[in-house]
């Protein structure tokens, strides 16, 4: 869906203003898609038109930190609790009390976290390559693979270091991370300047870090299997570099309704590798 054909506007929730992209009649079932990092609503620019045109009102924000949202000072308030408040008022905002929610890596992550909060206001969940948080947080601490497979976490929660590190060779590294794609004609010289752009963004960097920085603040507690009450999709691509695709299995299990499906070529990027999979697997579950 071009750009032109997409709806842009600003809402004051949970005391951090959130800017969203959304498509689809404003009557239709709600979807929400949430990103992950280091991206922001254009992550989900192949997905606007098969939703809108299937019907749902498909609403895509800048999560807190990112891009053209606000960027509140301090680690603490990027806690997984916070953004899932974020979401959640922005569908009170939108006049809905129900919902369907879609996340990927850190965005999926939100998702969990939603699910275990108030699951009764979500339709479903779809969780894309991002296991629960207290999974993830028990394989880091536990499984000593994993934890190698983690160690950028590390890194990218050291304080000033990391915003100076990432902004050397006009974020060469962040654009380096996309290059892992199974499709890197995904991310053209084009796209990267778009992201680009949005990374260079007064205080977006440190934003975009905090959630790092938040992440063992949390410590969520494991939700007991089959706790998990919404319609649950997980879709993982097993290329993944960062998380071992078993810890999708484990997720899955916290579900009291869930699919799971492994894409064996995809990596961390799936939405992007197999956008037609994904479409099709999201607009199955929806």
């Amino acid at each position: 869906m071009a750009e032109s054909s997409l709806e842009f506007s600003y809402a004051d929730v949970n005391d951090v203003m959130i800017h969203c992209a959304a498509a689809g009649p404003r009557d239709g079932p709600l979807v929400v898609l949430l990103h992950g990092f280091p991206e922001f609503w254009f992550a989900w620019r192949d997905y606007f038109r098969p939703l809108a045109e299937r019907g749902f009102r498909v609403v895509a924000p800048d999560q807190r930190g990112y891009n053209l949202s606000g960027k509140p000072e301090g680690a603490a308030r990027y806690r997984l609790a916070a953004a899932a408040a974020d979401v959640f008022a922005l569908a009170d905002a939108l006049g809905r009390q129900r919902f369907h929610v879609v996340g990927h890596d850190w965005g999926a992550a939100v998702a969990w976290t939603m699910a275990g909060i108030d699951p009764k206001r979500l339709t479903s969940a779809t969780m894309i390559q991002a296991p629960h948080p207290a999974v993830w947080l028990k394989a880091m601490r536990e499984d000593p693979e994993q934890r190698a497979r983690n160690r950028y976490v590390r890194i990218l929660r050291m304080p000033w270091l990391s915003e100076m590190g990432l902004k050397l060779g006009n974020y060469a590294g962040l654009a380096h991370a996309f290059r892992e794609s199974a499709r890197p004609e995904a991310f053209p010289p084009e796209v990267l300047d778009l992201y680009r752009e949005a990374w260079r963004r007064p205080g977006a960097l440190t934003g975009m870090l905090n959630w790092y920085r938040a992440l063992f603040e949390d410590d969520p507690a494991l939700p007991p299997p089959r706790s998990l009450k919404p319609p649950t999709l997980v879709l993982w691509g097993d290329r993944d570099v960062y998380c071992d695709p078993q810890l999708a299995d484990r997720s899955a299990a916290l579900c009291a309704n869930a699919r799971i499906r492994h894409l064996p070529q995809a990596t961390h990027w799936i939405i992007h590798d197999a956008p037609e999979i994904v479409r099709d697997a999201l607009l199955d579950h929806l």
